[in-house]
């Protein structure tokens, strides 16, 4: 399945069109799909992209134009599309448009309801702005996905879900990062101002783009400071900056999402006046503080609000906790599943499912068909998650219907690096829905993708035919019957 990318990036718009658009990509790649970039951007951007293994089309006509959107339906013709997704403000109604009128899939994704009208079958607006109201002219088809819970997050920060965050009782380590172009130097604004902040031992790390033209000017900047600043240009690592970092100093755009998602404590700086609306309803919402326009700002005045952020860890602990209530990182799978059409979604299982997990153990069904029929003490239901959590050799697995609902869970238990023993189990409410198939196939798919598995064992009580009769129609062969702490097992295998 290929995905059609058309987005660009320059000094003057910045990289984060396609930037979001990579993490999109990089998910529908993880599932064995092929993205394709059609594009007019740097060179050391399409280094990136092409490291990335995306493929570079180079555009030929004027961005927007309608000569780009039929160059760019062409190309989707071309490389057997399943979707185009397009993202930018210069792609309007008209271009939109075309792309329906040849019957290609389309999903556009938007900021502040840019376009007169919206022809796309999928508008996703990540921003904690979003609202219905900006798409009121759209088709009857046209689905909408609003909101962080759809932010689209790079491969980088996907190992990172989970991560809690230590508050310090003063913060002294500052993470700058003003887009990948700045092209009105910020961040030079932003060092100068932190000269003024009266904390000892202050570390900053100011992070830049390749395509930043002022490069040499923040060189200066950094030898001239009073403070440890370290510059650091075109990073692939910024989910360990961020971890570092006590506070961040950020522009208004898709950064706040990895910020919140990282918990990172932030004063937000609206670098444009698409940034404003998101700037603001992150401060209204505590979960960062706006410093308004760039240039409207004093030097002390951005001075005496990172005081106050850096003094404070009731504003950073409470920075941190509504942050990462809003964005899990699981953005990327739910616009897969609706691109897709999946019934189902997997994650990892996070810390915090311990307690689910339980309930769902000493359900009485799922007990009755265990080879164990005790109820499981919470006590020692916590001490085996632990372990399943710290052992490379258990893989664990949510199952999440298309209602961000919990249904089940599916569970390998690897050994000698060829072998797998496959369990799941079922929320009560979610049985007879046709779930059990697809979670254990969704299950061997992930597990196939982090290691290399010969063959799957399943053990099941004969009695238990729904169970089955599932993993006979997820193509498991019985073999022989066993007995398993004195009770009969059937084995069934699946060989890869």
């Amino acid at each position: 399945m290929h995905l059609l990318i058309r987005a660009d990036a320059s000094a003057q718009i910045g990289t984060g069109h396609v930037m979001r658009c990579l993490a999109l990509a990089q998910a529908w790649m993880q599932h064995d799909g092929r993205a394709i970039l059609m594009t007019e951007t740097s060179p050391w951007l399409k280094s990136r992209l092409i490291s990335e293994k995306i493929q570079i089309l180079h555009l030929k006509s004027i961005a927007g134009s309608r000569e780009d959107a039929w160059e760019t339906v062409q190309a989707a013709q071309r490389v057997e599309a399943t979707w185009v997704v397009v993202d930018g403000y210069q792609f309007n109604a008209e271009y939109q448009c075309i792309f329906k009128e040849h019957g290609l899939q389309l999903l556009v994704l938007d900021d502040y309801g840019h376009a007169k009208h919206y022809w796309a079958d999928i508008v996703l607006n990540q921003n904690i702005s979003a609202n219905i109201s900006l798409y009121a002219n759209r088709e009857p088809y046209t689905q909408l996905l609003l909101g962080p819970r759809f932010a689209l997050l790079r491969r980088e920060f996907w190992d990172w879900q989970g991560w809690q965050r230590q508050t310090p009782e003063v913060a002294r380590k500052i993470l700058v990062t003003l887009g990948g172009a700045d092209p009105d130097n910020v961040t030079l604004k932003v060092i100068q101002t932190l000269q003024q902040v009266q904390i000892d031992d202050l570390q900053i790390v100011a992070v830049v783009g390749a395509s930043n033209p002022h490069i040499e000017a923040l060189k200066e900047a950094v030898q001239n400071s009073r403070h440890s600043i370290r510059l650091e240009r075109n990073v692939t690592n910024m989910p360990e900056l961020m971890a570092w970092a006590d506070i961040a100093i950020a522009g208004g755009g898709s950064t706040c999402w990895e910020l919140t998602f990282m918990g990172l404590p932030a004063l937000v700086i609206i670098l444009a006046e698409n940034q404003r609306a998101i700037a603001e309803t992150l401060d209204q919402a505590g979960i960062a503080q706006a410093i308004g326009w760039s240039a409207s700002q004093t030097a002390e005045t951005i001075a005496r609000e990172i005081l106050k952020v850096l003094l404070s860890k009731q504003i950073q602990t409470r920075m941190t906790q509504l942050g990462q209530a809003l964005v899990d990182g699981q953005g990327s799978d739910r616009v897969l599943m609706i691109l897709k059409g999946k019934t189902l979604r997997l994650r990892q299982v996070h810390p915090e499912d311990c307690e689910l997990l339980w309930k769902w153990a000493n359900d009485s069904e799922v007990r009755a068909y265990s080879f164990s029929t005790e109820s499981i003490p919470w006590d020692t239901h916590k001490l085996w998650f632990s372990k399943q959590l710290k052992d490379s050799s258990h893989h664990l697995f949510i199952g999440i219907n298309k209602e961000d609902e919990p249904i089940g869970q599916v569970r390998f238990d690897t050994w000698d690096n060829e072998h797998a023993e496959i369990s799941i189990s079922l929320d009560c409410n979610h049985r007879g829905q046709g779930y059990g198939t697809v979670l254990i196939n969704l299950g061997i798919e992930e597990l196939l993708r982090q290691i290399h598995i010969q063959a799957i064992h399943a053990r099941i009580k004969p009695h238990n035919l729904a169970s089955c009769k599932v993993f006979e129609k997820a193509q498991f062969k019985r073999l022989t019957e066993e007995v398993i702490k004195g009770h009969p097992a059937l084995h069934y295998l699946r060989i890869i």
